[in-house]
C-alpha cells in the first residue's frame, strides 16, 4: 500500500474511499469524507488545511505514509473523530487542540465570531464576554482573538475541559485577556457582570444520546446531554443569567434540535432564532430586559425541574 500511495491527494482520496466504503459519520468539524481525509492527511503531516493546490501533488516520506496510513485505518476501525486522532482542529479561522478532555470545537457560533456578530452588537459597547459551558474553550478564545479589546472568563464545571482550555488560552496567546474559571455554571461568578454571554451548552436528550453513532461515544458524556429534553441546563442558565449581565447585555446560546422543545417550554419568551448561511441552527438571541420581563414563568419552569 505504501508503494501505491505516494502524494497528498493520494492519501486524501484513499481516506476519502475508506470513510465512504465503512460508512462513517461525520459532525465532527466536517460534513462528508472528503474535507474528514483533507484534515486528517494534513495534520498528521503538519501543513495548514489552506495550503495552495500545488502542494497536493507534493510526496509524503515513507514515515509519513506509515503514520497516515495507520491514521486512517484508526478512524474506520475505532471510529475515532479525527480532532481526537490528529490532537488538533480548527474554528472561527483558528488552530485548538482538541483532544478527549472536551467536545470537539463546532458551533455555528463561529459564524457570528468572524462577522462580528452583526448585527447583535452593532450598536453595543463590550468589554467583558462570557464563555459559559467553554469545552475547549474554543468559542471565548476566539471572542477575544477577534476583539483584542475585550476581557474574556471561560467557564466550565469539568477539571478535564477547563485543563485542555488552559492550554488552549497558552497556544493562542491570550493570557492576558482570557481567563478560565470553574463554575457549575454561574455559581462561581459572584460580583462579575458582562456585556455578552455566549454558550454551548449541552442541549442533547438521553434518547437522542442512546441513539448517537460511535463518534460521539468519544466525548464526554457531560458535555453533550442535559436531561430528557436537552434543556435542564439552558433553563438553568436563562433563571440565573440576568444577575450576571450588564443594564443592555446580551444572552446568546445555541440549543440546537431542542429549539422546539425549548419554544414550546416557554412561549411568552421572546427567543430570537439566529439564521446562519446554512439556515437555522438552533441558536438564540435574548436580551436582558426580556429575561427580566419573564423572569416569572422562566422561574417556574427551572423550579419544575428540580
Amino acid at each position: 500500500m505504501t508503494h501505491e500511495l505516494a502524494s497528498i491527494i493520494d492519501f486524501i482520496r484513499y481516506g476519502a474511499s475508506r470513510f465512504s466504503a465503512a460508512g462513517l459519520t461525520f459532525g465532527h468539524s466536517h460534513d462528508n469524507p472528503i474535507d474528514e481525509a483533507t484534515h486528517l492527511v494534513l495534520a498528521s503531516v503538519h501543513l495548514p488545511p489552506d495550503i495552495p493546490p500545488a502542494y497536493g501533488a507534493g510526496r509524503l516520506t515513507t514515515e509519513e505514509r506509515e503514520r497516515v496510513l495507520a491514521l486512517i485505518e484508526r478512524r474506520v476501525t475505532e471510529r475515532l473523530p479525527v480532532a481526537y486522532l490528529v490532537g488538533e482542529t480548527w474554528f472561527a479561522g483558528l488552530k485548538f487542540k482538541s483532544d478527549r478532555r472536551a467536545l470537539v470545537p463546532r458551533s455555528p457560533i463561529a459564524e457570528l465570531i468572524e462577522s462580528g456578530f452583526t448585527p447583535w452588537l452593532d450598536h453595543r459597547q463590550v468589554e467583558r464576554a462570557l464563555d459559559l459551558c467553554t469545552g475547549s474553550g474554543c468559542i471565548g478564545i476566539a471572542m477575544a482573538e477577534y476583539n483584542p479589546d475585550w476581557q474574556v472568563d471561560i467557564v466550565d464545571v469539568s477539571d478535564e475541559a477547563l485543563s485542555l482550555a488552559r492550554e488552549n488560552i497558552v497556544f493562542q496567546h491570550v493570557e492576558g485577556r482570557v481567563e478560565a474559571v470553574k463554575s457549575d455554571l454561574f455559581n462561581g461568578l459572584k460580583g462579575r457582570r458582562y456585556d455578552l454571554i455566549v454558550s454551548n451548552p449541552p442541549y442533547v436528550t438521553e434518547d437522542e444520546y442512546a441513539a448517537l453513532p460511535g463518534e460521539y461515544s468519544h466525548e464526554p458524556k457531560l458535555g453533550l446531554t442535559s436531561g430528557e429534553d436537552g434543556l435542564d441546563i439552558c433553563v438553568r442558565m436563562l433563571n440565573e443569567a440576568a444577575d450576571y449581565l450588564t443594564e443592555d447585555g446580551l444572552l446568546i446560546v445555541e440549543v440546537g434540535e431542542s429549539e422546539h422543545a425549548l419554544a414550546a417550554l416557554l412561549p411568552e419568551v421572546p427567543f430570537v432564532w439566529i439564521e446562519f448561511k446554512v439556515g437555522a441552527m438552533g441558536v438564540f438571541a435574548l436580551e436582558r430586559r426580556d429575561l427580566i420581563e419573564h423572569a416569572g414563568a422562566i422561574r417556574a419552569a427551572a423550579e419544575a425541574r428540580r
